[in-house]
């Protein structure tokens, strides 16, 4: 069985991009819910939620581009991806101790860590490299 998909894309790279994808998609959402409930008029004392509708709207929509990037077989995806699943694991941490979410916070980690696992995986590192001239060893 091939490393690789179509194009000589590893197939951890797309796979990567997949759930980077439904990451950003799940943030897009979100924004997108709080928006109809402040239109609604849902109390708006406690947070903003205008405010955090555009804080996931943005930052989801970042996440987003980078996953359609990994789909797409572009290495510029992979940075963002990275740093999002390295932020995503204090928010598991946060979830699994303080926030007594421990179901959201193992499902969060489980997913942010086999994203990490996925774009560091030797296929993914060797195809990155490529770009820059590095031979694999």
């Amino acid at each position: 069985m091939s490393d690789k998909g179509s194009a000589g894309v590893p197939t951890t790279v797309r796979a990567a991009g997949g759930v980077v994808t439904l990451e950003g998609v799940a943030a897009v959402v979100v924004a997108v819910v709080l928006v109809v409930r402040g239109l609604l008029g849902h109390d708006q004392s406690v947070t903003s939620g205008y405010g955090t509708a555009a804080w996931f709207g943005v930052l989801g929509g970042a996440v987003l581009a980078a996953g359609i990037a990994l789909l797409l077989g572009k290495r510029r995806g992979r940075a963002n991806a990275v740093i999002a699943q390295l932020l995503l694991l204090p928010v598991t941490w946060s979830l699994l101790t303080d926030s007594h979410q421990p179901v959201y916070g193992a499902l969060l980690g489980i997913v942010a860590v086999a994203a990490l696992v996925l774009l560091f995986a030797p296929p993914s590192t060797r195809w990155m490299a490529q770009d820059y001239g590095v031979e694999p060893e």
